[in-house]
């Protein structure tokens, strides 16, 4: 009988969904190759085959973390309505299902480590990248018109209330989600409005 190979790339996410749940109930500080071994199932050496360092573990773990949103907002089907559409697209950002909500935990946890994991300064520059050119997508999805010089603080505006109603809905469980979504249709609104000015 031929031994069932272990899908590397399987394992991988497997151990970064282990870390992740890690960080989700017992804080980034008890992340250790020990702990998301154990959370994993796994035994140590086998996580240290596919991940020689802690290290290489957070990096990865935050990489596919990064992969995954961009999955999620790229499969959104258009909508007939720009608003609704920038909408749909940017309550993604939102904690707002417990998977959004862990993924934002993760993400604040291991960028708060990016002075201890310096490649993950790496990954976090490339998040923020990726989200500024996601809010000016929204900003020219709504308003196409807009001029550069308008664009780009509206962008800015849309990215300060995204990232602020998201540590909101992450800090206060009480804070209604249908009022951060309200915000953010008013201000999407405001935006494809401005078009026109």
């Amino acid at each position: 009988m031929v031994p069932r190979l272990i899908d590397r790339d399987a394992r991988k996410e497997e151990l970064a969904q282990a870390l992740w749940t890690v960080i989700v109930q017992r804080g980034v500080g008890a992340v250790s190759v020990r702990s998301v071994a154990a959370q994993a199932g796994v035994a140590v050496g086998s996580l240290r085959h596919v991940f020689p360092t802690r290290a290489e573990l957070i990096v990865f773990s935050a990489e596919l973390m990064l992969h995954r949103a961009e999955q999620r907002i790229t499969a959104i089907p258009a909508l007939a309505d720009p608003v609704d559409h920038a909408l749909r697209i940017a309550r993604e950002l939102l904690p707002l299902t417990p998977d959004t909500r862990a993924e934002l935990q993760v993400n604040l946890a291991l960028f708060a480590e990016a002075p201890a994991v310096p490649a993950l300064t790496a990954v976090r520059d490339r998040t923020q990248g990726a989200l500024t050119a996601l809010y000016m997508r929204l900003v020219t999805l709504v308003a196409p018109d807009l001029p550069p010089e308008a664009a780009q603080p509206a962008a800015d505006r849309l990215g300060a209330l995204t990232d602020g109603l998201a540590m909101r809905l992450l800090a206060s469980p009480d804070f209604p989600p249908a009022d951060a979504l309200s915000l953010l249709r008013e201000e999407l609104t405001r935006t494809a409005n401005a078009k026109a000015t």
